[in-house]
């Protein structure tokens, strides 16, 4: 008999997917299933992993993608199947997230069951709106509150007006003007400060601050949409002195990154760090091959007099193999030579310092810095990609012996329906190309109209040697780094961004 599987409600907190707890990333990555809403970073959904199922609940205003009972049953059915069941919601499942109704029924049904409980954005669409929802100047209670009702009749104004608290409603922004209304006529200030927050702790967040009797008139055209929050209280005139979020560099700008997977986080928290949203579109997938032949050139190193790393694929890969059997003595007397800083550091991880790093990091410059320190007594190994460009090996070869040996190939990534949604429903700021291979699978990747629209946004390059490769491919490079390393790729954008 199949045992039965166990459902976890999990809150994803808003905005970044860092803000999702620790706890919740495990399960998340544990789980069989995920059953989502579409108040969440989708970016939480990313996985590489064919075996998860995913099953869309969202819910917008009267649009259910799944009415409450359908998903009910799925978390359900799903656990009867020996599955582990994330029941994935935006905020805290038990914050107007409906997840005490899921919860009951699960254990009506001898379903087991856990809370993972994430941060609500009632206090987190203000955090990031530069408002405390407490302050012991200003306001020592909060009051979270549906404006979701159809009856706003039920709203007992009265006694919500004599609240001195900082008072948030969810889901309120068709209410707003019978909800502030109600306020007025029950005795509260007409001049009580009152804010709207839409898509609170995203880039596209949108805060409109003023007064319960002018709140409604400013924000006529202000671009406020569902999902918002209405914040009543003193706290907001500390908008102003507090506000850190809206003031991040590229704070509003959807930028995509399309390294490979495993390489994206370095450039995706250095964009997120400054306000981005990053889309992950990752169009490489990084295969090792030629493992054999590694292991051989490695058992006969004393043989070589330098090894040339040209990336940092290659260093990991070659360390990793080297320290299958041997550790970094192996390399004593060998000169180490690496292009890029980036390639340097992940030498660094391994203990070893790079003997020589050109002033630019492209293979000419190496060739033209090292032409005269090799001559026709040393042996070079170069362990690189399948597909890197003959110029350094047919150039080292007019003076010395050099093994090229290829010991990895970047291959096209197969993105998920929600990267392709992601990509193609977002109006693209930047795009982020770090290689030639980047580029050229990338655009196997999309459809003809999403290459459009990346055609339209500005496309920014690590170098010139993957800014041609873009132009030969119909893409107009609007930058390119002028050191060709991730964090200069990130200065790029942002010296754009200072215009």
């Amino acid at each position: 008999m199949k045992k039965t599987g166990k459902v976890y409600l999990v809150g994803a907190g808003i905005g970044s997917e860092e803000y999702i707890t620790i706890k919740g990333k495990r399960v998340l990555e544990e789980a069989d299933v995920i059953v989502y809403d579409r108040l969440l970073n989708m970016n939480l959904l990313n996985f590489n992993d064919k075996s998860k199922e995913f099953i869309n609940a969202g819910k917008q205003s009267s649009n259910h993608i799944l009415a409450q009972d359908d998903t009910n049953e799925i978390l359900v059915k799903k656990a009867l199947e020996g599955k582990t069941v994330v029941r994935l919601k935006g905020g805290d499942p038990y914050v107007f997230g409906r997840g005490g109704e899921e919860a009951e029924y699960l254990v009506e049904r001898g379903i087991e069951f856990e809370v993972v409980p994430g941060i609500t954005s009632g206090i987190a669409g203000l955090c990031f709106a530069g408002i405390p929802i407490t302050h012991r100047d200003y306001s020592s209670s909060l009051h979270l509150i549906t404006g979701h009702k159809k009856n706003e009749d039920n709203l007992d104004f009265s006694s919500l007006a004599n609240l001195n608290g900082t008072i948030v409603f969810y889901m309120g922004l068709e209410n707003l003007a019978n909800i502030c209304n109600g306020f007025i006529v029950n005795g509260k200030n007409p001049n009580t400060p009152c804010a709207v927050i839409s898509h609170g702790g995203y880039p596209d967040q949108v805060v409109v601050s003023s007064t319960l009797k002018e709140i409604e008139k400013v924000i006529e055209d202000k671009n406020v949409k569902s999902p918002s929050l209405i914040v009543i209280g003193d706290v907001i005139k500390l908008r102003d002195k507090l506000n850190f979020y809206e003031k991040k560099s590229l704070f509003g700008k959807n930028i995509v990154v399309t390294r490979a997977r495993a390489q994206a986080s370095s450039l995706v928290n250095k964009l997120s760090e400054l306000g981005a949203n990053v889309i992950e579109v990752p169009s490489i997938v990084i295969k090792q091959i030629n493992e054999d032949k590694l292991t051989m050139e490695i058992e006969n190193l004393k043989k070589y007099s330098h090894v040339i790393f040209t990336s940092t694929n290659a260093v990991e890969i070659f360390m990793n193999k080297l320290f299958d059997n041997k550790d970094v003595r192996e390399l004593g007397n060998i000169k180490i030579f690496a292009i890029g800083d980036g390639t340097a550091n992940k030498l660094r991880e391994y203990g070893i310092k790079a003997d020589f790093v050109p002033s630019s990091f492209v293979a000419e410059s190496l060739f033209e810095e090292i032409k005269n320190i090799i001559n026709k007594n040393h042996s070079i190994l170069l362990p690189r990609a399948l597909k890197s460009r003959p110029y350094l090996k047919e150039k080292l070869s007019e003076i010395c012996n050099v093994v090229e040996l290829p010991i990895y190939d970047t291959v096209t990534e197969c993105i998920n329906e929600n990267e392709k949604e992601n990509l193609k429903n977002t109006n693209i700021d930047y795009i982020t190309f770090t290689s030639s291979s980047t580029v050229e699978n990338f655009i196997k990747l999309v459809d003809d109209e999403t290459l459009e629209k990346i055609k339209k946004s500005k496309i920014i390059s690590i170098g010139p040697i993957t800014s041609k490769t873009a132009e030969n491919n119909g893409l107009n490079v609007y930058k390119e780094s002028e050191v060709y390393n991730i964090d200069n790729l990130v200065n790029t954008i942002l010296k754009d961004q200072e215009k």
